[in-house]
């Protein structure tokens, strides 16, 4: 049973972040904007929350779980400003999402590698202490079996990644708000005629995107490495693929992102797997298992989005 508890609790480790992320970029998808900066964001958000967690580890300003949720709100507060520039560039300038969403990857990497560089003397690299790691959960890390896969060498962020699924399903289908967003990407011409604000609207949505890629960027880092080197590793493009298989639905989208979360568990960690270490076989191999499991499903699964482009929509732009 122990190798089953370690392949469950690396699964999670990877699966949260990325369904953070893959949430997010459905916000952004069913209020009408292709948001594909989602990488960009994700390095900016990481870069912001690792860089005050050194600051705060090297000056003793905060520790633990104060620290934690600090980060991740400055963590949060860079996604949303940054996704901003898409949004304006989609939404007011009707700019081609595509082009739009590329150029803030490429400036979200540049940016975070510039700033560290400039501020630490040439380093890239930022470390931190990984102290949010917790051993066991009293009471609840005794329970036969769930205990040890849930409350046992778990981190906080787990349970906020089921929290925001519960929370976004019930945003995006329970609300009046959640109403708004949909008929703004479905149908906004008649969103429009209804007096909903259109373009207040879709700002929203790519606000949420931004909001959930920023943390979902730091949750990544924080697990797997003590140091943060400018880069998530393609997560943000792979949330995509998730937010697709996942059908633009949140439930599907937490599906998705468990499935996608074990392929990045057995690339990661197969040597520790016994029946697969004894295969043999190159690392590259393994390495490749997430992303060629992407192309597959979406191979057989995508569908074009029902949310119509941000540009090029005739609706009264006096309603902005």
């Amino acid at each position: 049973m122990s190798i089953v508890y370690f392949l469950f609790n690396q699964t999670l480790l990877f699966a949260i972040p990325l369904m953070i992320v893959a949430l997010g970029a459905m916000f952004s998808e069913r209020g009408g904007v292709v948001n594909l900066a989602l990488e960009g964001i994700m390095v900016i958000g990481a870069f912001s929350g690792i860089f005050f967690m050194n600051w705060a580890q090297t000056n003793q300003v905060l520790s633990g779980m104060p620290l934690l949720f600090t980060s991740m709100a400055i963590a949060a507060i860079a996604g949303l400003l940054f996704s901003m520039l898409h949004a304006f560039a989609a939404i007011n300038l009707a700019a081609d999402q595509t082009i739009s969403g590329t150029a803030l990857n490429i400036l979200g990497a540049g940016l975070a590698i510039f700033i560290a560089k400039t501020v630490q003397d040439g380093a890239q690299n930022i470390s931190f202490t990984n102290e949010f790691r917790i051993e066991s959960i009293p009471g609840l890390g005794s329970i036969p079996v769930l205990g040890d896969l849930l409350f046992k060498n778990c981190y906080i962020t787990t349970f906020l990644g089921f929290l925001l699924l519960a929370f976004s399903w019930y945003l995006l289908m329970k609300t009046k708000f959640g109403l708004h967003l949909r008929s703004c990407g479905e149908n906004p011409q008649a969103a429009d005629a209804a007096g909903i604000s259109v373009y207040k609207t879709r700002y929203a949505g790519v606000a949420l995107s931004g909001i959930l890629a920023g943390v979902g960027g730091l949750i990544y880092i924080i697990p797997i490495s003590t140091e943060f080197t400018g880069t998530v590793a393609g997560y943000g493009f792979l949330a995509l693929a998730v937010m697709i298989f996942g059908n633009y639905s949140p439930l599907r989208i937490g599906g998705a992102a468990f499935f996608f979360g074990f392929t990045k568990t057995i690339s990661f960690a197969y040597s520790s797997i016994p029946f697969i270490a004894k295969l043999s076989l190159p690392d590259t191999f393994y390495k490749l298992i997430p992303y060629v499991a992407t192309l597959i499903l979406l191979a057989f699964t995508s569908k074009n989005s029902s949310a119509p482009r941000a540009d090029g929509i005739p609706y009264d732009k006096s309603r902005r």
